[in-house]
């Protein structure tokens, strides 16, 4: 969507807000031995108190409130029986709607005890999210963002996830402009517009280039075992420093 008031910009800000609270509330209460699907309770309920519906299940008939990917899963997963072990890379993406209004975050993180490996590329991958923002504004080139995932990811030794990809949102899920790349493509002509809502999300990987959709229709899976982190945050494009909206 393109914001048209201010109207637009508090309601955005309100369920990305919430949004950013959920997973805030999700990774407070994670613990050893618990369920994705337990996990995922904590994330609707606490989206259903605030008057929220979760995105992908309104939107997709999602089997989840949120989607929950451990280990050499990359997004997309389904919550159930698997039981949270010490030393998982959890991603937890939560996306809802309020009063009409969509917002989508991510974040990934570590169950501790755990590897520094693991740490760094879950760190590594939110530092290069904070880049892309903090470089963006009115008349930028929609390929920039892709420029600097790939540049970073190769700075870091990293590889990138090349078919998930950001998006356009605010009245939906998923928006114009779409296939926001997250690599570099020259003949990619659309430029940023004040107002635009979009969401910034790259993923990292350890090994894999790729994510496999698995037998469930849903989950996306690293083919090679490898691992991979991802951040997001929904932002509001301006003529100075984009609005990230999904923020508590």
């Amino acid at each position: 969507m393109t914001i048209g008031s201010q109207k637009d910009i508090e309601g955005l800000k309100e369920i990305g807000r919430i949004i950013a609270l959920t997973i805030s509330e999700m990774k407070q209460q994670v613990s050893v031995g618990m369920t994705t699907q337990e996990l995922d309770d904590i994330g609707g309920r606490f989206l259903k108190q605030h008057g929220a519906v979760p995105a992908p299940k309104s939107t997709y008939n999602f089997p989840g409130n949120t989607c929950i990917s451990i280990n050499h899963e990359i997004a997309h997963g389904i919550p159930g029986g698997r039981r949270i072990q010490a030393g998982d890379l959890i991603n937890i993406d939560v996306s809802a709607e309020l009063g009409g209004y969509f917002a989508d975050s991510g974040h990934s993180f570590v169950i501790p005890p755990y590897s520094t490996a693991l740490a760094r590329l879950c760190d590594y991958t939110h530092d290069v999210m904070m880049k892309v923002i903090s470089s963006l504004k009115h008349g930028v080139k929609l390929n920039e963002i892709g420029r600097i995932i790939e540049a970073e990811a190769e700075r870091g030794g990293y590889h990138v996830i090349k078919n998930l990809c950001s998006h356009g949102i605010g009245r939906a899920l998923h928006e114009t402009p779409t296939e926001i790349l997250p690599f570099y493509n020259k003949h990619d002509k659309r430029k940023l517009k004040e107002g635009m809502v979009i969401t910034i999300e790259p993923f990292l990987s350890t090994g894999a280039g790729y994510a496999v959709e698995q037998r469930d229709g849903w989950t996306l899976r690293a083919p090679d075992n490898s691992y991979a982190a991802q951040h997001e945050h929904t932002i509001i494009i301006t003529k100075e420093q984009p609005i990230i909206v999904t923020v508590a």
